[in-house]
C-alpha cells in the first residue's frame, strides 16, 4: 500500500469524527472533530479537502443536517464550514457524484432520498427526491449518469437516470425487485459497472444484479448466503430485535483487491467474510468467518486492497488488518470513540 494515507472514522456515540494517519502499518490519531451529533455517515471530496457529514438534531429546535467540514490533510484537522438543515430527518448514507459538484443522500428514518448541487462546498436545495420505505444507501455510477437507492422496507433497488439539471428520471419501471423480506442495505458496483451487488440486512445475502451500462437498468441474477450457517441465526425482520432474537443482521459490503472477493460484515456474530467472485460475476458462499469488532456496522478497504479497517458499534476501537485473499491478519487496534460505525480512506 502507499506509505501514508488518511483514514476517517465516525463515532456516533461520541458525536465525533476521528482522523488517523496510516503509516508503517500503524494508525496514529491526529485529530478528533467533536460536536457532530450522532454522526453516522460522511463522504469525502479529497481533491477539494472537504468532508460532508450527516448529523442528527441536537435539540428540539435544531433539525438534522449535513455539515460541510474543511480537511487539512497535513494536520488532520477538520473545521466546520457550513450546515444545511434536513427538516425531514437525518440521513444514513451520503455519496458524491459529478466530480464533487452534486451530493446524494438516503434517509432510513425519513423514508426519502435526494440529490442536491454543491457550490464551493455549500450544499444547495434538492433538485430531485425519491420516497421509499427505509432507504439506507445510495450509489452513483462513475460517469454520474445513474443513481441507485436501496430500500429495506420495500425490498428493492430504485434505479434512476441523473439528468443534466440534476433531476432524477426513473429507469424503466424505476425499481428492481429484491427477494421479499431480504432487506437490501448497502451496495457496490464492480469496476466494469456491468454488475451491482447488494448486502441484505435481514437475510444476510449478497444479491447479484446484472446492469445494462447504456440504460442503467438492473436485473436480479442470483443471491448467495453471506452468514455463518453454524451460528444458528434466524431471519431478521423490520422492527425486530436482532440481539434478543439471535437474528441475521447484515451490514456493509466492499470489493477486495482485483475484485476477487466481496467482503461483508454481520453484526449478530460480529464477523467479516469474503465471498469469492467468479469471472462471470457470480458470487460463491463465504467459506470462513473472521471475528472482528463488536457489531461491525462499517468497514473500509484501502484503494490497493491490502489493508482493511473495521469499526464496531459496541467498541471504542477500530481494527487494522493486512488482507491476503480471503484472510485477515490483525495488525493493530486503535482507540477512536464510542459507537464507531463508518470508515473511509482518503
Amino acid at each position: 500500500m502507499s506509505d501514508s494515507s488518511l483514514v476517517l472514522v465516525a463515532n456516533a456515540g461520541d458525536s465525533s469524527i476521528s482522523v488517523f494517519r496510516l503509516a508503517d502499518d500503524a494508525l496514529d490519531r491526529l485529530f478528533v472533530a467533536e460536536g457532530l451529533t450522532g454522526t453516522g455517515t460522511f463522504a469525502v471530496d479529497a481533491e477539494r479537502g472537504l468532508v460532508y457529514a450527516g448529523v442528527k438534531g441536537a435539540a428540539k429546535d435544531e433539525p438534522a443536517a449535513i455539515v460541510t467540514l474543511a480537511l487539512d490533510t497535513a494536520s488532520g484537522e477538520l473545521t466546520p464550514r457550513s450546515r444545511v438543515a434536513l427538516p425531514d430527518g437525518s440521513v444514513s448514507y451520503i455519496a458524491l457524484t459529478r466530480d464533487g459538484t452534486a451530493l446524494l443522500a438516503a434517509s432510513y428514518g425519513g423514508d426519502y432520498g435526494f440529490v442536491a448541487p454543491i457550490t464551493d462546498g455549500d450544499v444547495g436545495a434538492p433538485t430531485g427526491r425519491v420516497e421509499f420505505s427505509k432507504l439506507h444507501a445510495v450509489l452513483p455510477s462513475s460517469d454520474g449518469r445513474f443513481v441507485y437507492f436501496v430500500s429495506l422496507g420495500d425490498d428493492l433497488v430504485a434505479q434512476y437516470a441523473l439528468d443534466d439539471d440534476l433531476s432524477l428520471s426513473p429507469v424503466g419501471s424505476g425499481t428492481a425487485t429484491a427477494p421479499a423480506g431480504s432487506g437490501p442495505r448497502h451496495l457496490v458496483l464492480n469496476r466494469a459497472e456491468d454488475a451491482l451487488y447488494v448486502m441484505t440486512e435481514y437475510s444476510g445475502e449478497v444479491l447479484h444484479f446484472t446492469r445494462d451500462r447504456e440504460t442503467g437498468a438492473l436485473e436480479l441474477r442470483s443471491q448467495t448466503p453471506a452468514v455463518d450457517p453454524a451460528a444458528g441465526l434466524v431471519l431478521g425482520e423490520i422492527g425486530g430485535d436482532p440481539v434478543a432474537n439471535h437474528a441475521v443482521w447484515g451490514a456493509d459490503i466492499h470489493f477486495g483487491a482485483d475484485e476477487r472477493h466481496l467482503w461483508t460484515s454481520e453484526r449478530s456474530t460480529s464477523t467479516l467474510g469474503a465471498a469469492p467472485v467468479a469471472a462471470d460475476g457470480t458470487v460463491e458462499a463465504v467459506a470462513s468467518f473472521i471475528p472482528t469488532e463488536p457489531q461491525p456496522r462499517g468497514f473500509a478497504i484501502s484503494p490497493d486492497g491490502d489493508r482493511l479497517i473495521a469499526a464496531g458499534e459496541k467498541s471504542r476501537t477500530v481494527s487494522l488488518y493486512a488482507v491476503d485473499g480471503a484472510e485477515l491478519t490483525l495488525l493493530q487496534q486503535a482507540e477512536t470513540g464510542a459507537g464507531a460505525n463508518w470508515v473511509r480512506f482518503v
